[in-house]
């Protein structure tokens, strides 16, 4: 049976012929005086409205960016300014909240981190899920409050905790990390015999990975040789993370033979299986690199740089720094430049490659050894432009210091002597026990005390073999304070001072207070002692105390009788005979005839003079 449409109806065009005017729509009159819209141009249509899902979006990739640089207070600020918007509408989900928890516990504030995990679990919170309690548990083991999280596990696997998250690896693999990085093995062993049955699901070597490496953070690397035997008994296949650490461990150990038969097992297995994850990488050249440089092995350092730049291996800058470290231990500088010359010819084409600042200066200091002052300048002046990254201040005063080492060593003494002169002028303080302080030395011996830079105080006055008694101040005329008394009441003393001794209700000494120690108005004078006061006999020498002042970084030492002394220590009981201090000695360099015991009241006009005369 067929169905027939009906036909449509359509009224009858009309008959062509000329047109009648067209009607038109009456104009409104604020039409008439606006602005008209100029020629060619089209209105913009309205910007849509981002989507909920696009905002917290980006919301939560500003706060992982500001994780990464530690602005937490800029994140709180915006995740309320977040929350204000939504209000109306609900609250941010518990992705965003869980980047917020992240933050908390990468930037230290454990505190505020379980504040805002009791606020996400609560009536009006976005909820909490496995994520949630793994960052706060791996916060928990990084503020070292492990019995929280213990008990924080416990809940969980008595499936009693909000959210019902559920026991995983990964769940605890995080406070496991944490606790391995503190070094802590003893918890971590702890914690994986509580939770082996769950930690052994899927059967994967990260477990045996993290164990490894707390037993390198634990200063017992030999233990994770150990480890792989268990992957192995256990049935597992370990992978290159595994290999990796385990030279890790060899070369910290200084087993630097074990370390290369682990790379030829690693190669030989990856071989057998044809597996090229299992190919060694950068990490592990590099890690053996080190080990091979500080047991000066040249010969092995060449034949790793070689099977390096022979293989298809990505080699990036900090491999390449490696070789050159390991190269310089050696002793082999000439090998050292001619890959520091491929860096420069390679970085051309890859910026990556182009060398810090650091490995500047590490060249710089095996030539500034050689006595090569032309080639410390030129690393010095080349270091400027063709280095990547920002020149600390640290690294600017090191390459002068090299330069001044290599002109000292190649005899250049005016030159050391004019590079000296601005390195005092330029630095506040330097240690002589440094290289720089060294180098002081010996360019100091050879310009003699008449030439000079660092003017050297002289004590004429002063024998270093007589007593301390001879030279000391009177106990009383160094005015003692009560070791009770509160400092803001006494805080304009230490701007004439910088050490005060302290007495008991008996006239004992009992401390010393620095000037630099008092940081606290409100505390009384002995909580900011450094403890007992150094004590010294009557018989004592100059020379044996002012080696002790400078040993200990004290200020003053207290004079008692030698029958006070019992093995170095000092019984309050006893009453002190005098002090003997730096400023004090200070009063005796240059020429002067003043009484000795009137030093105590010049000890400012010379504290003055001494702070200007500084050499470090």
């Amino acid at each position: 049976m067929m169905m027939i449409r009906p036909p449509r109806f359509l009224s009858p065009s009309p008959a062509p012929g000329p047109r009648g005017p067209r009607l038109r729509r009456p104009v409104d009159a604020s039409r008439i005086f606006s602005s008209p819209r100029p020629p060619g141009r089209r209105p913009h249509p309205r910007p849509r409205a981002a989507s909920p899902s696009t905002d917290l979006r980006r919301l939560t990739a500003r706060i992982v960016d500001l994780t990464r640089r530690r602005q937490l207070a800029q994140i709180m600020e915006e995740v309320e300014a977040a929350q204000r918007r939504v209000r109306a509408g609900g609250v941010l989900n518990t992705i965003v909240m869980n980047a917020v928890l992240e933050a908390c516990v990468r930037c230290g504030d454990v505190n505020r981190a379980l504040l805002l995990f009791e606020e996400m679990r609560g009536p009006r919170g976005c909820g909490v899920d496995g994520v949630s309690y793994g960052i706060l548990l791996k916060g928990l083991g990084i503020a070292r409050r492990i019995d929280e999280a213990f008990e924080i596990l416990e809940s969980i696997e008595k499936d009693s905790s909000i959210g019902s998250p559920r026991l995983s690896p990964h769940l605890i693999c995080g406070f496991l990390n944490a606790l391995i990085e503190a070094g802590d093995m003893r918890r971590a062993n702890a914690l994986v015999a509580r939770f082996r049955k769950v930690l052994y699901e899927g059967h994967s070597v990260l477990l045996y990975n993290l164990l490894m490496k707390g037993y390198i953070k634990s200063n017992f690397p030999l233990g994770a040789l150990t480890v792989k035997d268990e992957i192995l008994r256990q049935g597992l296949k370990p992978d290159r993370l595994t290999y990796n650490t385990i030279i890790s461990a060899c070369v910290k150990s200084s087993e630097i033979d074990k370390a290369i038969q682990f790379l030829e097992d690693m190669k030989e297995e990856a071989k057998r299986e044809s597996n090229a994850e299992l190919l060694p990488d950068a990490v592990t050249y590099t890690t053996l690199l080190k080990g091979l440089g500080i047991s000066r092995d040249l010969y092995s350092v060449l034949k790793i740089v070689v099977e390096m730049k022979s293989s298809l291996l990505s080699i990036d800058r900090t491999a390449y720094t490696a070789m050159i470290d390991a190269l310089l231990a050696c002793g082999s500088i000439d090998g050292a430049l001619c890959i520091f010359g491929d860096i420069i010819k390679q970085s051309g084409s890859n910026k990556d490659l182009r060398p810090k600042p650091h490995l500047y200066l590490s060249i710089m200091r095996a030539f500034a050894t050689r006595g090569d002052v032309d080639m410390v300048t030129r690393l010095s002046k080349r270091m400027w432009p063709d280095s990547v990254g920002s020149i600390s201040r640290a690294a600017k005063e090191e390459a002068h210091e090299l330069l001044m080492e290599a002109a000292i060593n190649n005899n250049q003494i005016d030159l050391a002597r004019g590079l000296l002169r601005r390195i005092v002028n330029e630095k506040e303080c330097f240690s002589w026990t440094s290289r720089v302080g060294l180098v002081a030395v010996k360019v100091e011996s050879l310009s003699g005390f008449t030439n000079s830079l660092l003017r050297p105080h002289v004590f004429p006055q002063i024998i270093l073999n007589d007593p301390v008694e001879k030279y000391m101040v009177p106990f009383q005329e160094s005015r003692p304070l009560p070791a009770d008394l509160i400092l803001r009441k006494v805080v304009m003393r230490f701007l004439e001072d910088r050490a005060v001794p302290l007495v008991d209700d008996w006239g004992g000494c009992v401390g010393i207070v620095h000037r630099d120690d008092c940081t606290k108005l409100d505390a009384p004078l002995l909580s900011m002692s450094r403890g007992p006061p150094l004590c010294v006999p009557t018989s004592t020498t100059v020379e044996h105390v002012i080696d002790l002042l400078l040993r200990e970084k004290s200020e003053m030492v207290v004079v008692v009788k030698s029958g006070n002394m019992y093995e170095g220590s000092y019984a309050s009981s006893s009453r002190p005979l005098g002090v003997f201090s730096l400023a004090i000695l200070w009063n005796f360099t240059g020429d002067y005839s003043s009484d000795i015991h009137d030093a105590g009241s010049r000890v400012t006009a010379v504290k003055q003079d001494a702070e200007t005369c500084n050499c470090g």
